[in-house]
């Protein structure tokens, strides 16, 4: 795995490159030999000298304060997912990895009174870690990931759709962009929590197995993942066009909630309450819970 000061580094440079001189108010030219902005402009941009940039850029955030993180994220455009996780990978760089350590492992099980909350719900309803292990659902969450819950009890959604390429394919119309977000997630977790070896594992376990995830783990993407569109195609009742909310839960910060609903009268809605039907009829044993 890379160090605090290697995702440091390789971050801001790929949000450097990516920023045209004339989004920031400077003039471009046909000279320029560097994709997006300069070392220089940026330390401009963030009102510090180029040799303390330079230093950040190296990877040295260390003791770097809250007002610099802000104005070097203002002169590098970055969105709300992209300050945060610069201001993860700074907190990471201040905390010592033996207090890291003592975190609290992410979750892996359900609380009952969670799964009861998830029985409630008549859309399809799930709560997921971090490291997107399905840790539980609802029966018509369960119908539409029924294809990965046939072979594990505690599906990994990552594992599935870079790794379980004929299932993810099928069911993602878009794959590369259900890849993008994928990768997305997990590299904002890892900025979270850059000492959780089970993460740790799964990102070298993709990155030695699929060469499409390495690939755009370089990217240093990151994303928020709370509202938004989902567009699958089930095997059983064909293209589902979903809207999902999603919240952090109070008692587990890394722990997510997520509904996905149809819009009322939509083909989504009818293709889902024959999902609904088809599970409700399919009488093939549960996983196991907990």
């Amino acid at each position: 795995m890379s160090t605090n000061r290697d995702d440091v580094r390789e971050f801001l440079v790929s949000r450097r490159a990516r920023v045209r001189p004339d989004q920031v108010g400077l003039p471009t030219g046909p000279n320029r030999r560097v994709a997006g902005l300069r070392r220089g402009e940026v330390a401009m941009l963030a009102d510090v000298s180029v040799e303390y940039y330079s230093r950040v850029e190296r990877g040295a955030l260390a003791g770097v304060s809250d007002g610099v993180l802000h104005a070097i994220a203002g002169a590098l455009l970055l969105d709300d997912a992209e300050r945060d996780h610069l201001f993860d990978l700074a907190r990471a760089a201040n905390t010592s990895p033996v207090r890291a350590r003592r975190r609290s492992p992410m979750p892996t099980v359900l609380r009952p009174s969670l799964q009861f909350a998830l029985d409630s719900f008549t859309g399809i309803a799930f709560v997921r870690n971090d490291r997107l292990d399905l840790l539980g659902t609802n029966t018509l969450g369960r119908a539409l990931y029924a294809e990965l819950y046939a072979d594990e009890d505690r599906p990994n959604l990552a594992r599935a759709t870079f790794l379980r390429r004929e299932w993810a394919d099928r069911f993602h119309p878009a794959w590369d962009l259900a890849a993008d977000q994928t990768v997305a997630i997990l590299r904002t977790a890892a900025g979270h929590d850059p000492y959780d070896r089970d993460l740790q594992d799964l990102v070298g376990e993709l990155s030695t197995r699929s060469p499409e995830f390495r690939a755009k783990w370089g990217q240093h993407d990151v994303r928020r993942h709370a509202t938004g569109e989902k567009h699958f195609v089930h095997p059983d009742v064909g293209p589902l066009h979903l809207y999902f909310e999603g919240s952090r839960l109070m008692s587990d910060p890394s722990l997510s909630f997520l509904v996905y609903t149809a819009e009322p009268g939509s083909p989504t809605a009818d293709a889902l309450r024959l999902l609904g039907s088809i599970a409700t009829t399919d009488h093939r044993p549960a996983p196991a819970r907990g």
